[in-house]
C-alpha cells in the first residue's frame, strides 16, 4: 500500500511538467495561427487600443500655394494687361482699343475730346511704359497737356484736389461736378486710372501725378511700395519715381502723395526734382510749407514749381471749407496768386462747385495749377 501510494504520487509529480508543457505548447501554437490568420486576411479587432496620426495637407495650405493675382509691378497701365514680351509694333501700326485707353506703343497724338491724352514727341518708350521728355522741339509735357487759361486779368486761385483713382464713386463724381480749371491729383495703383485720366482731360482738367514719398510716421503711414525714402540711394528713388512716371500719359506735372519726411530732407529731394524738370514736368507742392525743403530746391535747379498754401478740408465741414477757401482768396489778392489743396470728399465737391459759382464775380480767376507756375522756372 504503502509502495503503491509512493508511486501513485511520483507519478502524479511527474505528469505535472508534462501538463504544463503541454499547455504552453498549445498556447504557443494558437498565438502562431492567429498571428499566421493577421498577416494574411486582416488586422486584430478594432476593439483594441490604437494610436493614429494625421499628415493629411489641411485643404487651406494646399489653396495658398496657388498663384495669386498680379502684383502693381506687373501690370501695365496704359494698356491695362500684362507687359508685352514681343517686340512693340512698328512706327504707324494701326491698333484698335476701347475708347480712351491709352496703348502701349503710342504712334500719333491722342486725345480725349479736345484734351491732348498722349503725343509720341513727349514720350520715351521704356520697359516699364511710357516716360514723359521734352519734345525735340522744346515743348514739355508741362505745356502741351495743360488746358489753355482764359485771357481775363485777377488774382489767380489753383485748387489741385487729390485722391483720384481709387474710388470710381468718388472719381466720376469729382470729373463731372467741378469746374475744368480745377485740377485733378491722380493715384498711380489702380488699373484702370488712365481710363479715368482721359475722362478728365475730355472734360477739360488738367491732371497731376501723385508720386508716393515717405511720411514722417513711416511705415506706420506707408504711401506704397514705390514710396520715393530719404534715407535710399538717388538711383532707387529714381527707379521708384520712373515706376510712377510710366503708369499712365496725359498729366502735366507731379505732386506728392504724403512725403513730410522726404520733402524735408533737400538732399534726396533735388535729384528728384532735377529729373522731374528736365523731363518738362511741374512739380506741385502739397504742402506742409513750413517745413519743406522743395522751395529752395527749385530755386536752384530752376524747376517749374507751384507751392500750396492751404489744406482747404483738413476739417471736413462745410463751413471749415467756405472758411479757408475765403483765406486763400485773401491771400490770391495779396500776392497775386495762391493755391490751395483738397482731398475728393464729397463735402469738399460740393463746396467747391459752389464757391468757384461766384469767383469771377468777386474778381477772382480760377486757373490751373501750371497757370501760376512762376516765369522764370524753365517750362
Amino acid at each position: 500500500m504503502a509502495a503503491a501510494e509512493l508511486t501513485d504520487g511520483e507519478g502524479a509529480a511527474r505528469g505535472f511538467p508534462r501538463a504544463l508543457l503541454f499547455a504552453w505548447l498549445l498556447l504557443a501554437v494558437l498565438l502562431v495561427g492567429a498571428a499566421g490568420w493577421t498577416a494574411l486576411f486582416g488586422k486584430p479587432s478594432d476593439s483594441e487600443p490604437s494610436i493614429a496620426f494625421d499628415v493629411s495637407v489641411p485643404a487651406k495650405k494646399t489653396a495658398a500655394l496657388k498663384p495669386g493675382p498680379r502684383k502693381n509691378g506687373d501690370i501695365n497701365r496704359i494698356a491695362a494687361g500684362s507687359q508685352p514680351t514681343a517686340p512693340m509694333p512698328a512706327q504707324g501700326a494701326q491698333t484698335t482699343l476701347p475708347p480712351s485707353l491709352v496703348p502701349a506703343h503710342i504712334a500719333k497724338p491722342i486725345y480725349a475730346g479736345a484734351g491732348l491724352v498722349a503725343d509720341p514727341d513727349l514720350i520715351e518708350s521704356t520697359p516699364s511704359g511710357p516716360l514723359p521728355r521734352i519734345a525735340d522741339d522744346g515743348r514739355s509735357p508741362m505745356t502741351a497737356y495743360a488746358p489753355p487759361v482764359p485771357n481775363v486779368q485777377g488774382p489767380r486761385i489753383a485748387i489741385v484736389v487729390t485722391g483720384l483713382g481709387i474710388s470710381a464713386k468718388a472719381t466720376q463724381a469729382a470729373i463731372a461736378n467741378l469746374p475744368p480749371a480745377i485740377t485733378l491729383g491722380f493715384l498711380p495703383y489702380t488699373d484702370d486710372v488712365q481710363r479715368w485720366v482721359g475722362e478728365a482731360r475730355k472734360r477739360g482738367h488738367e491732371v497731376l501725378l501723385e508720386v508716393p514719398m515717405e511720411p514722417y510716421d513711416f511705415p506706420d503711414s506707408d504711401p506704397g511700395p514705390h514710396t520715393l525714402r530719404a534715407g535710399n540711394g538717388d538711383d532707387s528713388n529714381i527707379d521708384r519715381l520712373t515706376w510712377s512716371l510710366t503708369r499712365f500719359t496725359g498729366y502735366a506735372g507731379v505732386m506728392n502723395l504724403l512725403g513730410g519726411r522726404f520733402m524735408a530732407d533737400p538732399n534726396a529731394l533735388e535729384p528728384v526734382m532735377t529729373f522731374l524738370s528736365r523731363r518738362g514736368l511741374m512739380f506741385f507742392d502739397a504742402g506742409p510749407a513750413g517745413r519743406s525743403a522743395a522751395p529752395d530746391v527749385a530755386k536752384r535747379t530752376g524747376a517749374p514749381y507751384v507751392q500750396s498754401a492751404a489744406n482747404i478740408d483738413a476739417i471736413q465741414t462745410g463751413m471749415e471749407i467756405d472758411q479757408r477757401l475765403s483765406e486763400l482768396e485773401a491771400r490770391a489778392r495779396l500776392n497775386g496768386s495762391a493755391a490751395g489743396t483738397a482731398f475728393v470728399y464729397p463735402v469738399t465737391i460740393e463746396r467747391l462747385a459752389a464757391w468757384a459759382q461766384g469767383l469771377s464775380g468777386r474778381g477772382f480767376v480760377l486757373v490751373p495749377a501750371s497757370a501760376i507756375v512762376p516765369a522764370n522756372s524753365n517750362k
